[in-house]
């Protein structure tokens, strides 16, 4: 049916934002916890060239989930957003915040409002994807229904916590693997063994997260734990498993560019659990996807948008990735993170 297939975009442009977001969200969060102003300067710096060519790029997608929730499943919308204001209300202002921070750190000249623009990016880069995923946690345990009413209970309970904690790990391990990748392109052989470090710790803890979420939600969420720990979820979680175990080895082989590949399908497969887990309810046990999708001509109409969308807009972000990650955008040399580490700002290629 239509709906099904428009279900299943959704889940696909979530999984997309969840890798190629999650991705930035995780440099944000490197940025906050490299340190002070001469010991996070490498870090620091080389997480601004990494993200300036996409870091506008990839919220793309969170407009795509949007714009498909919307017009879609107009009731799952309106529910969502009635009873959880506040945590996506918070984590609108994080984007706002987060990307205005980007913006004017660099140019800023005076190191107090550098500061202030620093730490409004990173900061943000914490707390956006944390209520985000808690969010996502009060969806998994049934609390929001359609006309329930907005409370601290539909997202400050133990799944929803779980979840944007799983959520922070996540882009901590995308991050820190895309910039282990990024420090070997710009021959920065301390940068790749400081920020592989860091990727292997933030594996560790979403590992004993996940093991914790199991817990919790067994009688917290016990319909999506159900499909989580059984069928085709369990299924997903398990490949999900062994790719994150690949991208340790990996990394420790120093193949960063598969690396990559191998991070973010682990990301994308957790995903892809999490919404068949689900099924088929987009808010377990209360809100089907027939009951929550919109008039089917409009979802006719909405799946000809995508596909146009898709084919206009699809090819330029492939190529965007591609000359990203091959680093034609941005050249950065080891001569000008030795410039940096020296307190003078390298000349501009």
């Amino acid at each position: 049916m239509i709906e099904d297939v428009v279900a299943w975009v959704l889940l696909a442009a979530v999984a997309a934002y969840a890798c190629a977001g999650g991705t930035d969200y995780g440099a944000g969060f490197w940025d906050l916890v490299a340190g002070g102003a001469e010991r996070g300067k490498r870090p620091r710096w080389l997480i601004d060239h990494a993200m300036e060519p996409v870091w506008e790029t990839n919220n793309v997608w969170l407009i795509f989930v949007l714009v498909i929730t919307w017009t879609g499943f107009p009731v799952l919308f309106e529910t969502v957003f009635s009873a959880m204001w506040l945590p996506l209300a918070l984590a609108a202002v994080g984007l706002v915040l987060r990307g205005a921070g980007f913006a004017l750190r660099k140019p800023t000249r005076r190191l107090a409002r550098r500061r202030v623009y620093g730490a409004a990016f990173a900061v943000s880069s914490l707390l956006t994807p944390f209520f985000l995923g808690a969010a996502i946690g009060g969806i998994a345990t049934g609390r929001v229904a359609p006309g329930t009413n907005a409370s601290a209970d539909a997202w400050a309970n133990g799944t929803s916590v779980i979840a944007g904690l799983l959520t922070v790990a996540a882009t901590a391990f995308l991050g820190a693997v895309f910039l282990t990748a990024d420090a070997r392109r710009f021959d920065a052989p301390d940068l790749v063994g400081y920020f592989r470090l860091r990727a292997w710790c933030s594996l560790g803890v979403l590992a004993v997260l996940a093991v914790v979420g199991l817990a919790v939600t067994h009688n917290d969420a016990p319909y999506v734990h159900d499909g989580l720990t059984s069928g085709i979820g369990l299924a997903l979680v398990l490949v999900a498993v062994v790719s994150a175990l690949a991208t340790a080895g990996l990394l420790y082989r120093t193949a960063t560019g598969w690396a990559r590949v191998t991070a973010v399908g682990s990301v994308a497969l957790v995903v892809l659990a999490w919404g068949l887990a689900q099924r088929p309810y987009l808010i377990p046990t209360s809100l089907t996807v027939s009951q929550a999708a919109g008039a089917s001509t409009t979802l006719r109409w909405l799946m000809l948008v995508t596909v146009i969308a898709v084919v206009l807009v699809g090819p330029p972000l492939v190529l965007l990735y591609r000359l990203d990650t091959r680093g034609a955008l941005q050249p950065l040399t080891e001569a000008d993170l030795r410039q940096t580490a020296a307190g003078r700002e390298p000349e501009n290629p």
